[in-house]
């Protein structure tokens, strides 16, 4: 418990305001961070989020996906019975944010998935000073620390250099890290074509119609062979899937923090790993951390003893929260992975 947010079955609920944060069950009143499936789950009676949060949830879950739907600008002040509440970027996808709680000038942050590396593709992190922080610890032991997203594109383009008469097949989530590797490509100085499997493509298309500059993008459709020496994205899952085999001997690559981990990288059957987070890394929670000034630190979904270890050994109170429901991979997409 604390002053303003105590943890239930559904998730952290706010007493005073009446409502969830990324609840894990629908509630009569929610607020949501941002559009990754295991934050962003339909049936809630009201949702209280972003612009674009609300328009993934819509492009994810149907038009339908909650009973009303409230949208707030990043700094804007919405009132919940006594309780100031205010969304403030996290740096992890488009759309994505913190949650202020301000009682009586007693501040907790919630702040969902965040990141501190630049991305093009998304609002950067604002730090926002408070008394409790809610963090995440998806990567939080020290072996997690994040090489530049642009080296690890230059590792891509060498293969592509190496290896001209083989698609490179790259996996990325259909939320954030499909669009990030692409944006990160395009300031790499590739012009090319990239071309996409079916289930990238609405979220894709989504991010072009914000002003995120892409470049040229096609859907894969029929084509395969003759896609060789060409960059093709596609959900991780399609990586060891029949679907690649319509390109002959393609180079298989993926995208994700977990890429450090060369058991997850055989996992994937990522012959080419790429380590391009959408989570902070060790370095950069414990960071946060200090420079948000909390002394009550709360740690949920992933490494979190480590996570709370640090935090006491540097003076903060710190507590595991220990809450089921949220995928410690970068996104838990429900949606199929079909050709489309």
């Amino acid at each position: 418990m604390s002053d303003l947010l105590t943890v239930t079955p559904a998730g952290l609920f706010c007493p005073a305001a009446g409502a969830y944060i990324d609840p894990v069950r629908p509630v009569e009143k929610a607020i949501i961070t941002h559009g990754h499936a295991d934050h962003a789950r339909a049936g809630h009676g009201a949702v209280l989020a972003t612009r674009q949060t609300l328009d993934i949830m819509a492009i994810r879950n149907g038009a339908d996906f909650c009973g009303s739907a409230q949208e707030t600008g990043y700094g804007e002040v919405v009132r919940s019975g006594d309780v100031e509440v205010s969304l403030h970027p996290a740096g992890h996808v488009l759309g994505s944010a913190q949650v202020l709680l301000n009682r009586a000038g007693r501040r907790t942050v919630v702040s969902g998935d965040y990141k501190r590396q630049a991305d093009p593709t998304c609002t950067p992190f604002e730090l926002v000073p408070c008394e409790t922080f809610v963090t995440e610890a998806t990567f939080g032991l020290p072996v997690f620390r994040h090489p530049p997203a642009r080296q690890e594109v230059e590792k891509l383009l060498s293969s592509l250099d190496l290896f001209p008469g083989q698609t490179h097949l790259v996996g990325a989530y259909a939320l954030g890290k499909a669009q990030r590797v692409i944006a990160e490509l395009r300031a790499a100085g590739y012009h090319k074509t990239i071309y996409l499997h079916g289930a990238l493509e609405k979220l894709t298309a989504y991010y072009q119609e914000q002003g995120i500059a892409l470049g040229p993008i096609e859907p894969v459709a029929k084509r395969g062979k003759e896609l060789s020496g060409e960059i093709v994205l596609c959900p991780p899952g399609q990586l060891s899937d029949r679907w690649a085999r319509r390109f002959g001997d393609p180079v298989a690559a993926m995208a994700s923090g977990w890429m450090r981990v060369r058991a997850r990288a055989r996992q994937r059957g990522a012959e080419l790993p790429l380590i391009v987070s959408d989570h902070a890394d060790w370095d950069d929670l414990c960071r946060t951390i200090l420079e948000t000034g909390a002394q009550e630190i709360w740690v949920t979904h992933g490494a979190e003893e480590a996570l709370v270890h640090w935090c006491e050994m540097n003076g903060r109170n710190a507590r595991p929260l220990n809450m089921i429901g949220y995928d410690e991979d970068e996104d838990t997409d429900n949606t199929p992975a079909v050709e489309i």
